[in-house]
């Protein structure tokens, strides 16, 4: 690849040596410097009385006046003095001309200064194929870099890299490339031609991509100050054109417009002072400077707020009880608690803002209620989504000092609603998380306590906005993730769902029309009968709301409608049971039903789910064994306890209740909840497990009209549980007539439809003893049961154990 001169191979000498600060020495470079080190002035002395040559290398750090040896580059340049000049101060400015690069083998400390051995590092003559085309490339990218580079004098940079030798243009470029010492000594370390001049080509592409960055922002800053200069210019002109016409200035106008309307939006003292102190600044500060522009938003902002404006609001009682009832079926409570507030606003002046939070499955009207309750106070509405929020800035905004900063959401949706008692929506405030920023359900804690939510304080206004006369109204499907401080400021009313004769008068009253409307069907196009509703209610849709039946029903309208574009406007259909899997398809959930007759060791629950109430059918049966007790269905930990302690009942009863001693050593029990894949877990079935229990043990058959739900413990006390209304709502669906509850629950029926407790019989029980008397059939004849094997007892009377 390269060869190397003959004369020059291991070359060895002994030379004076400086060391040098932030400079490096190429070959075939002339450099002047100067020299003030006493111990770098006596070895130039010394070179110039022995022959002018001398080794000049870079030291490692620069701050070091005295480096020792390990603190100098090993490898440097053999250069001639070409002239040196004592200056007046006592140094010596020095021209050098650069030779070669020798590597000190040896430092010798002699008369104060360094003489180190030197050997000569030969030059390498580059052979391989393709170096012109890497030396054009190099060539060409440093015209690129000399004509960016404000630095260095163009023509005389082109003419000194007019060389053929590679090597000698690769010194060249590197003594003047703008790179740091560190990059130039390894630049000098690198003996081959071709690869210092591949190097060089790296380094000069990084320098020319910045340098364009430099130049592309240096013109962009140079043509905004020349625009800044233009308009300050013509801004002046304008000026002295209107003194001289004798016309008002412009920028006068506006601050006096401010002013006024600092003066018409009657905000509090300590609010307009604020104002009318920010406007002061803004008068003294030049109009086009961008802090200007900050204080003008702020007054904007100040002045947008409603401090004053209020609306109307609507006192009728009769009035708003007929708005709510007509746009919602059902939800007596809520409807009750908004007219008694109403009745409230007329006997007091000044109320403190109810805060209420609706708390409900999806699709059972939380946020339509609460535009009907805007409606009926005839107040503002506005709605702040709250789901996925977790930043407090959202809440109580930024200050000032940040740029692009905002007020919060609170007050941005004051400003909105332009008067200071809307209805305002807090949505989702179940969904609210947190993180390094803050976190918002705190800053809630000051916007929904009426005790202090009269001075609340934005960061960005920084001045107290009274909050009392919104109606706050929160909305959440569950409460568990909402903070209990946050909680206990509102007021929650629970939306449980809907019943079905519930939904299917929404369908009739709302949801059909509504859909008629939205799909350009008429009325006599198309009619869906009651059943046909149930029938979408039970096989269709499987939820506490309406959402999914509205979107059934407007499957429908979709179909009709395309049948009523193809036949003309003619055509009619009756949607009815019957015919309502050609439009839906094949129902996609299974009807809950009552058994067909009394079972042995089958007994009906009822389960609590997130979209209604649901009946739990247990089973139990028998085998000969020794005692291991089987739990399947998915059972959570809680409910396979208790089941353990409802067999542990009723070992501990087996002779009251004639059940054979010792059945537990000689017979497994497998207990079984159907639909298998559906998770289950609770305490509310153990009474039901334990009526199965019994049931199989005496093969007395449990009657089919009957279901129960309540909590059992070891000594068959029945204790109170949660979800009876949906429960019952899932038993009169199904046409249980029959329904046990613990006593402790009697309290909860106040909720049930009058509907559905004229149906039933709801039976309240204390202990297990009274549910066993309601639920068990007489008994059956002996032909009619099967017994199953009993094996002959077990030896040693050896007690067998539950698995569990």
């Amino acid at each position: 690849m390269f060869g190397k001169e003959k004369d020059k191979t291991d070359v060895i000498e002994t030379l004076p040596m400086v060391p040098l600060r932030d400079v490096v020495v190429f070959p075939h470079m002339m450099i002047p410097f100067v020299i003030g080190r006493p111990s770098s002035i006596k070895a130039l002395e010394y070179a110039l009385v022995k022959g002018k040559r001398i080794f000049l290398s870079a030291q490692h750090d620069a701050t070091r006046d005295n480096p020792g040896p390990e603190e100098i580059h090993t490898l440097g340049t053999l250069c001639n003095i070409v002239q040196s000049l004592k200056l007046p101060d006592g140094n010596v400015k020095v021209l050098v001309e650069g030779l070669d690069r020798g590597r000190a083998l040896e430092f010798k400390e002699e008369q104060g200064f360094f003489r180190v051995v030197v050997k000569l590092i030969p030059k390498q003559v580059e052979t391989a194929s393709g170096v012109e085309a890497v030396m054009s490339k190099v060539i060409a990218l440093f015209e690129q870099y000399v004509k960016l580079s404000n630095n260095l004098h163009y023509d005389a940079m082109l003419a000194a890299v007019r060389v053929e030798d590679p090597g000698k243009l690769a010194d060249t470029i590197s003594s003047h490339l703008v790179v740091p010492v560190e990059e130039k000594q390894n630049l000098l370390e690198i003996f081959a031609p071709q690869e210092r001049l591949q190097r060089i080509l790296t380094i000069l592409e990084a320098e020319v991509d910045k340098l364009q960055v430099d130049k592309r922002i240096q013109g962009r800053v140079k043509k905004q100050m020349e625009r800044a200069q233009k308009e300050y210019y013509l801004n002046e002109k304008m000026k002295a054109i209107q003194k001289e016409l004798g016309r008002k200035d412009d920028r006068l106008n506006e601050i006096e417009e401010l002013r006024k309307k600092i003066e018409m939006a009657k905000m509090p003292k300590d609010a307009e002072d604020r104002a009318l102190q920010e406007l002061k600044r803004l008068e003294s500060m030049p109009p086009m400077s961008a802090e200007a522009t900050v204080s003008r938003n702020y007054l904007d902002w100040l002045i947008a707020v409603p401090w004053s404006k209020r609306t109307r609001e609507r006192k009728d009682l009769l009035a708003a009880e007929a708005i709510l009832n007509e746009d919602h079926y059902g939800l007596e409570k809520v409807k009750e608690r908004i007219v008694e507030f109403l009745a409230v606003r007329q006997l007091v002046n000044k109320p403190k803002g109810p805060i209420l939070c609706f708390v409900g499955p999806p699709g059972v009207g939380k946020t339509s209620l609460a535009k009907s309750i805007a409606r009926c106070t005839n107040r503002k509405f506005v709605r702040m989504s709250l789901g996925g929020v977790r930043d407090e800035a959202e809440i109580r905004g930024h200050r000032r000092t940040y740029i692009g900063a905002f007020p919060g959401q609170i007050v941005q949706m004051m400003k909105k609603a332009g008067t200071r008692n809307p209805v305002f929506l807090l949505d989702e405030v179940d969904k609210m998380s947190m993180d390094f920023r803050g976190d918002p359900s705190a800053a809630l804690l000051e916007v929904l306590d009426p005790e202090q939510n009269h001075s609340f304080t934005d960061h960005y206004l920084d001045v107290e906005f009274d909050l009392s006369s919104v109606f706050f109204i929160a909305t959440a499907n569950v409460l568990h993730t909402i903070p209990q401080p946050l909680q206990d400021r509102m007021e929650v009313l629970r939306l449980p769902g809907y019943t079905e004769r519930e939904k299917v008068e929404i369908a009739k009253r709302h949801l059909i029309p509504k859909q008629l409307k939205s799909h350009g069907l008429r009325a006599e196009n198309i009619s869906f009968t009651e059943e046909s509703l149930q029938e979408i209610i039970r096989r269709y849709t499987r939820e506490a709301g309406v959402r999914n039946m509205e979107r059934e029903i407007s499957s429908i309208c979709r179909k009709v409608a395309r049948k009523v574009v193809l036949d003309g406007r003619g055509y009619q259909v009756e949607i009815s049971a019957g015919n309502t899997d050609s439009y839906l398809g094949v129902p996609r959930y299974r009807a809950s039903r009552q058994e067909e007759r009394n079972e042995i060791g089958m007994a009906t629950g009822l389960a609590w789910t997130e979209v209604g109430g649901e009946i739990l059918p247990i089973e139990v049966t028998l085998m000969p064994g020794k005692g291991a007790l089987r739990l399947t269905g998915k059972l959570g930990d809680v409910m396979q306890e208790s089941a353990h302690a409802a067999l542990s009942y009723v070992r501990s009863r087996a002779e009251q209740l004639g059940i054979a001693p010792g059945f537990n050593r000689r017979t497994d029990i497998h207990i079984h909840v159907p639909e298998g894949a559906i998770p289950k877990d609770g305490p509310s079935a153990g009474i039901t497990i334990a009526t199965a229990l019994v049931s199989a043990l005496t093969k007395i058959p449990v009657r089919r009209e009957v279901a129960m739900t309540g909590e059992i413990t070891l000594r068959g006390k029945v204790l109170p549980i949660g979800g009876v209304k949906e429960k019952l709502l899932a038993a009169h669906r199904i046409g249980v007539t029959t329904i046990v509850l613990p006593r402790e629950n009697e309290k909860d029926l106040a909720d049930i439809p009058k509907v559905v407790l004229d149906a039933v019989t709801v039976e309240l029980v204390e202990h297990m003893d009274e549910v066993l008397k309601v639920a068990l059939a007489p008994p059956v004849p002996p032909a009619e049961v099967a017994e199953p094997p009993v094996p002959p007892p077990a030896l040693g009377d050896v007690q067998g154990g539950m698995t569990h």
